[in-house]
């Protein structure tokens, strides 16, 4: 058997969209049913790198791979676009953007191509006839919201907009936990006060908002911290279930007070 190739990938693609003898499952998909598998298949590529799995990181470029031809087939099956296009697209950009590496222009560092980039994508918009004169214009809706908190303060911080530092961050973080104390206080006093309640999601939303900004300033991926806080509290769990079990006991069975002398046994068995 031949070495497989994009061509491969696109005819396999093209036999699963096929109505005469087709995969169903395949056929029923548009791009709304298939747009939140390509944002999950983008997470676990970065979940192979945090984890330096390299096989698994294969495996997982092959998944969001499959997503971008996925797009690209239903595109061409109603006549917009196919997957030479979106390839001879990206090829333009990159080119486009890269007059340091194509063209004679000239840059100085990593910072400078990063200026350079935002005005180049700047002057496509321009070109485009997009009427968003915004200094937060370009930054797509579709993004997780901690990310699209992180890159809202950047671009803000871009026309001076910002923190001089941590320290002013971390004092706003106080006043935030502050308010959204106040706000559960009063939840708690008038439990079936609708307004009560979406005060305190806002000052949940503010205090995330800054936490992000506080990593933002940290240089610290917003992502990537909250991706390793999750995994070291289900690395404890499940050390606090194991040795639960070990002395015969079932860990939900336990007070709350003696399930925490088993987080803290897991967090301290960490720290050897």
């Amino acid at each position: 058997m031949s070495t497989p190739t994009i061509d491969t990938l696109l005819h396999i693609m093209a036999r699963l969209r096929n109505p005469d003898g087709g995969c169903p499952w395949d056929l029923e998909q548009t791009f709304a049913t298939i747009a939140p598998y390509t944002i999950e298949e983008a997470y676990e590529v970065a979940d192979a790198i945090d984890r330096k799995d390299l096989p698994g990181l294969r495996d997982e470029l092959g998944d969001l791979l499959l997503q971008v031809v996925f797009h690209a087939r239903m595109a061409e099956e109603q006549g917009a676009f196919d997957f030479a296009a979106v390839v001879a697209a990206i090829c333009d950009k990159m080119v486009r953007r890269h007059p340091h590496v194509f063209a004679d222009e000239a840059v100085g560092d990593a910072h400078a191509q990063t200026v350079a980039w935002e005005e180049h994508k700047r002057r496509e918009r321009d070109a485009a006839g997009h009427e968003d004169t915004s200094a937060l214009a370009g930054i797509a809706r579709g993004l997780p919201e901690w990310q699209r908190a992180v890159k809202l303060q950047h671009k803000a911080a871009k026309v001076g907009f910002d923190w001089p530092g941590p320290a002013p961050v971390i004092e706003k973080l106080h006043e935030e936990i502050d308010e959204v104390r106040a706000e559960f206080a009063a939840v708690a006093a008038h439990p079936d006060d609708a307004a009560a309640r979406d005060r305190l999601e806002d000052e949940i939303g503010d205090l995330l908002f800054v936490c992000a900004n506080l990593a933002r300033h940290a240089k610290v991926d917003v992502g990537g911290a909250l991706r390793r806080a999750n995994q070291k509290f289900e690395r404890r769990f499940r050390m606090m279930e194991v040795l639960a079990a070990a002395e015969g006991i079932v860990l939900a069975s336990l007070p709350l007070d003696e399930q925490d002398a088993y987080w803290n046994q897991a967090k301290a068995g960490e720290a050897k």
